[in-house]
Formats: C-alpha cells, sequence, structure tokens
C-alpha cells in the first residue's frame, strides 16, 4: 500500500520559516519524481517545487531564492524547507509522487498559515 505523509505545516508569522517533511513507503522511491503542491482556498493547485530522481529541482517563480526542495532517498522522505514565508504562502500543501508517465500518488496534505 502507496502511503506519502506529510508533517511539518502549522501557523508561522511573516517572515518565519517552516520545513516540511513527506515520508513515502511501498514505492520505489529513488525512481520517483517528488513534488510539492499547494491549494489556497478558492483557488486552483499549483505546482511549487519538484525535485527529479536525479536530483535537479524547478520552483515556482513566486517562491524562488525562499523555498528549498531537497529529498534523501535513504530514509524515503522528501523536504520542502519554506522560508521568508508570506500571507500568500497560506495553502494547504501537498507531496507528489511522479514516475513513469502517468503514475502519481498524492498525500493528504498539510496546513501552512502565515499571518500576524
Amino acid at each position: 500500500q502507496v502511503q506519502l505523509v506529510e508533517s511539518g505545516g502549522g501557523w508561522v508569522q511573516p517572515g518565519g520559516s517552516l520545513r516540511l517533511s513527506c515520508a513515502a513507503s511501498g514505492i520505489m522511491f529513488s525512481i520517483f519524481h517528488m513534488g510539492w503542491y499547494r491549494q489556497a482556498p478558492g483557488k486552483q493547485r499549483e505546482l511549487v517545487a519538484q525535485i527529479t530522481s536525479g536530483g535537479s529541482t524547478t520552483y515556482l517563480d513566486s517562491v524562488k531564492g525562499r523555498f528549498t526542495i531537497s529529498r534523501d532517498n535513504a530514509k524515503n522522505t522528501v523536504y520542502l524547507l519554506m522560508n521568508s514565508l508570506k500571507p500568500d504562502d497560506t495553502a494547504d500543501y501537498y507531496c507528489n509522487a511522479h514516475c513513469c508517465g502517468d503514475v502519481d500518488y498524492w498525500g493528504k496534505g498539510t496546513l501552512v498559515t502565515v499571518s500576524s
């Protein structure tokens, strides 16, 4: 059974930091491209950051220079370090595992709230 379990969300003041984690099980983690998506109320889900199986990374323009995605294949875990958080970053954040053209798995999400 495939599971992606996110953790690390919560409330933080503007300018603060959070680190999200996504622990995967039931998949050959190292061959999957891993991504973090987010969805704010009333908005579409958007790709925030992705790291390929080979370690290449891409970011949403609005988070470049503030967020860093990384992976630890030995722990089957992907991370999203979020610095200089803004109220616009408030959303549910979802972990995604993608492979082999059309294989996608999703976590249940973790809420990040940025407010004063």
